[in-house]
C-alpha cells in the first residue's frame, strides 16, 4: 500500500529550521569490548553491556561502539589499540581470572608495549582473602597488570580489575563486572546526563520517515531514532529523543508531535 507523502507545508517548514547554537563542549565517547569464546558461542548470554551503557548515560558518557572478541591474542591487542585511539574511554570485560584462556592482562601490556607484573597491592589484597595453602600460582596470576596501571578495586571479589591509561579491564562475571564499574563510573569526566524522551504513535514508519529526517537535519545535537512496535493488536512507532540539553529537547519534542499530528497521526509522549 502506498503511504501518501508528508504534506509540502510540514516539509518546507521543517526544512527551513534554523538550529539554535550546538553545545559548546566536547561529547565524551566511550566503547565496550566483551572477550571470550563464550559469549560467541552462545553459551554465555552478555549481561554486561546494558549495565554499563545506562552507567555512561548517568554521567553525560556516550556509548559510541560495542565489539566482541574471541580469546585470541592479536584480536585483542587490535581492538583494544584501534577503540583507545578512537574514543575517550574504553571498558573491557572478561578474561582476567585464573585459567589458561585469561589472557586480557598480557593483552593490553602487549596492546601499551609494556610488561606485565604482579601489583604488590593487588598482590596483598589476595592474601587477605585466601589462606596461604590456597593462594597458588593460578590464583596469583589474577594480581598480574600490565606495568604502570592503576588498580580497579570491587566488593565482590578479591581479585581486582585495572586501568591502563583510559581503557578500564574488568571482570566478566556480572556481579564482579558491576562492582568495578560502578567503582569507576563517578570518577569519569563526562558531559550533561544525557535525557531521553519517547513519543508514540499510530503513523506507520513508511508515513514519518522523511519527516523525522528533516527534523533529525534541525536538530543535529538531539538523537532521533524510530522504533515500531505491535501493541493491543496494533502496529505503532516509538519516536526516541536523546540529548542532554533539556530547553533544547523540549523544543525537539513538541516539533515530532506537531510532526506527527500534521501528518494525521497522534503523537502521545510516553510517561
Amino acid at each position: 500500500m502506498l503511504v501518501a507523502a508528508a504534506p509540502a507545508a510540514i516539509m518546507t517548514a521543517l526544512r527551513s529550521m534554523v538550529c539554535a547554537a550546538m553545545p559548546s563542549s566536547k561529547t565524551v565517547t566511550a566503547a565496550v569490548l566483551l572477550i571470550g569464546n563464550e559469549i560467541l558461542s552462545g553459551r554465555t548470554q552478555d549481561a554486561n553491556l546494558n549495565h554499563i551503557a545506562k552507567g555512561l548515560t548517568e554521567v553525560g558518557v556516550k556509548m559510541a561502539e560495542a565489539r566482541v572478541v574471541p580469546d585470541i591474542e592479536g584480536e585483542i591487542v587490535e581492538a583494544v589499540n584501534t577503540l583507545r585511539a578512537k574514543y575517550d574511554y574504553v571498558f573491557t570485560t572478561g578474561g582476567i581470572g585464573p585459567t589458561h584462556d585469561d589472557i586480557t592482562a598480557g593483552c593490553i601490556a602487549k596492546a601499551f608495549g609494556v610488561p606485565l607484573h604482579c601489583h604488590p597491592e593487588a598482590v596483598k589484597l589476595l592474601e587477605a582473602a585466601y589462606e596461604p595453602a590456597k593462594l597458588n600460582e593460578a590464583r596469583l596470576k589474577m594480581a598480574e597488570t600490565p606495568v604502570g596501571a592503576d588498580l580497579v578495586k570491587n566488593a565482590v571479589s578479591a581479585a581486582p580489575g585495572f586501568r591502563m591509561e583510559n581503557v578500564y579491564v574488568m571482570a566478566g562475571v556480572p556481579a564482579i563486572m558491576r562492582a568495578m564499574f560502578d567503582e569507576v563510573k563517578h570518577t569519569l569526566a563526562g558531559g550533561p546526563p544525557v535525557i531521553s524522551r519517547t513519543v508514540a504513535t499510530g503513523l506507520p514508519e513508511g508515513a514519518i520517515a522523511e519527516g523525522l529526517g528533516a527534523m533529525q537535519d534541525a536538530y543535529p545535537d538531539i538523537d532521533i531514532g524510530s522504533y515500531p512496535f505491535f501493541r493491543q493488536g496494533g502496529f505503532g512507532v516509538h519516536v526516541v529523543l536523546r540529548g542532554s540539553d533539556a530547553a533544547r529537547l523540549d523544543r525537539a519534542v513538541a516539533a515530532v508531535i506537531e510532526l506527527l499530528v500534521g501528518l494525521g497521526g497522534d503523537g502521545i509522549e510516553d510517561s
